[in-house]
């Protein structure tokens, strides 16, 4: 006869960690519960833009056409009723499709939104299931306080760990807190949250291929959906009782820091509390990757003083930081939208050029345009090596850009700096009025003046929005 025994092995403390947070932790900071509302009509909005975009669309649905889900998760701006595992790879596939969802920068980079992908679907639900037997939904509250909580863990493990470093994706941090914050949501407890965790950090994580030349592509809009989706399945198997391994992280040979991260310990920069939420970055202008977001702001500051001189232009200087130019500073051909809106050359190209920046700018036929390649080929791209030091610095978070345009006759443009993009937290107030306007352009895409206005009423109003049943504001958004 085959006997279970209990290991008695300590389990890795940052896992202990990451569970008693989610567990316990209060969160008390109305800036935090603020932004959150903020974050989350802003990312739906990304949603609902994506959908104007068929390569997205093809993969949204249930996987066996038919399926009929009892109490099924909703997928705003479709009729589609899915189990909760494939809602939140819908949903979050949505959410990055076009690169316009918020962004959280250090030594490793990712848009902590992608959470809600998971989140969302769950937290739909749940809410219809308990309605069916005849409890009380989640209010959207419990929204908001699981998204600051997912941003929190993604967050601050990305402040002093570097995945990319060592060629993983950002998006297994995506996988890590929506496991912890979805086994909470469905009921689990430390033991449960612990077992799921251990599981999420030994899966297998995903290389960093498709964001890089020569192997750019769409995974890279459906990378995040597939982290928050296996956060779902994960998380549901340990609350059947799916047992757990104590030292995933720090097993010698065997564990995620030996096998993967360099045999280097994952190291905590500060307390988890509410931090990330407070100073997350919103992609407020231009649908670019985020290190070139002010180099997007300066370009089309430019633009009127450079459109009627483009023949004259003699070289175009970008100064940047490190990062940007480890990740977007690209030459050559762009195969694909994937590609061109990870180059700060070809941004700042359009940005000249339009004076504006748009979705549209990546595709094809965009892209045909002679002038964003000759632009291209006269650009020189520097480090600032002050910019790379705010850009680390807790107390700046800076994403400082720097354009100049020169010209053959000798003169040139002011050399347009922009320290802060709009979005960061020292320009909030400045931004928030830019994205309420950006989710009402992006309903638009979608809805009849009518649908829009509703969906506005219940998202505007801080008060009203976190009292709503889950079910009900998600029904919203039902096509």
């Amino acid at each position: 006869m085959l006997t279970t025994v209990k290991s008695e092995q300590k389990t890795d403390e940052l896992i202990e960690k990451i569970a008693d947070y989610v567990l316990t932790k209060e969160i008390s900071s109305e800036e935090a519960f603020s932004t959150a509302h903020y974050v989350l009509i802003d990312t739906l909005g990304c949603g609902i833009l994506a959908l104007n975009y068929p390569e997205c669309t093809k993969l949204l649905g249930p996987i066996v056409p038919g399926t009929i889900v009892p109490n099924g998760c909703r997928v705003p701006g479709t009729a589609y009723v899915l189990d909760p595992v494939k809602g939140a790879f819908d949903i979050g596939s949505m959410i990055r499709w076009l690169d316009y969802n918020d962004t959280w920068l250090a030594a490793e980079w990712g848009h902590p939104s992608d959470n809600l992908g998971g989140i969302l679907a769950v937290a739909d639900y749940l809410s219809r299931e308990r309605i069916h037997r005849g409890l009380e939904p989640l209010k959207m509250h419990d929204v908001l306080e699981s998204m600051i909580k997912a941003h929190e863990i993604q967050g601050i493990l990305a402040l002093e760990n570097s995945f990319n470093r060592v060629g993983l994706d950002h998006v297994l941090l995506v996988k890590i807190a929506s496991t912890a914050v979805i086994t909470k949501m469905l009921g689990g407890g430390r033991e449960e949250i612990i077992n799921a965790l251990t599981n999420a950090w030994i899966d297998n994580s995903s290389l960093r291929t498709y964001r890089h030349a020569p192997n750019t592509g769409s995974r890279k809009s459906w990378a995040a959906g597939d982290a928050t989706s296996r956060a779902v399945r994960l998380a549901m198997m340990a609350i059947q009782g799916e047992m757990g391994y104590p030292t995933a992280l720090s097993a010698p040979t065997w564990g995620f820091q030996d096998v993967l991260f360099n045999k280097k310990p994952l190291q905590l920069a500060r307390e988890f509390d509410s931090y990330v939420m407070e100073n997350v970055l919103f992609k407020v202008s231009y649908p670019a990757e985020f290190h070139a977001q002010t180099a997007a702001e300066a370009a089309v500051r430019l633009h009127p003083e450079v459109i009627n001189r483009l023949d004259q232009i003699q070289q175009i200087t970008i100064t940047t930081h490190e990062s940007a130019i480890r990740i977007i500073d690209k030459k050559g051909p762009l195969n694909n939208p994937a590609d061109r809106d990870h180059c700060i050359q070809y941004i700042t190209a359009i940005g000249l050029l339009k004076g504006n920046i748009t979705a549209l700018d990546y595709e094809d036929d965009a892209a045909k345009n002679p002038l964003i390649d000759q632009l291209r080929e006269k650009m020189v791209v520097q480090e600032n090596k002050q910019y790379s030091i705010d850009y680390l610095d807790p107390n700046k978070r800076s994403i400082a850009n720097a354009v100049q345009v020169h010209f053959k006759d000798g003169t040139s443009t002011e050399n347009v700096a922009v320290e802060y993009p709009l979005g960061h937290r020292f320009r909030r107030q400045e931004a928030i009025p830019k994205i309420l306007e950006k989710f009402a352009d992006n309903l638009a895409t979608q809805y009849t003046a009518k649908q829009k206005e509703k969906i506005l009423e219940a998202s505007i109003d801080y008060n009203k929005i976190v009292n709503m049943n889950v079910n009900d504001y998600v029904e919203l958004y039902i096509r």
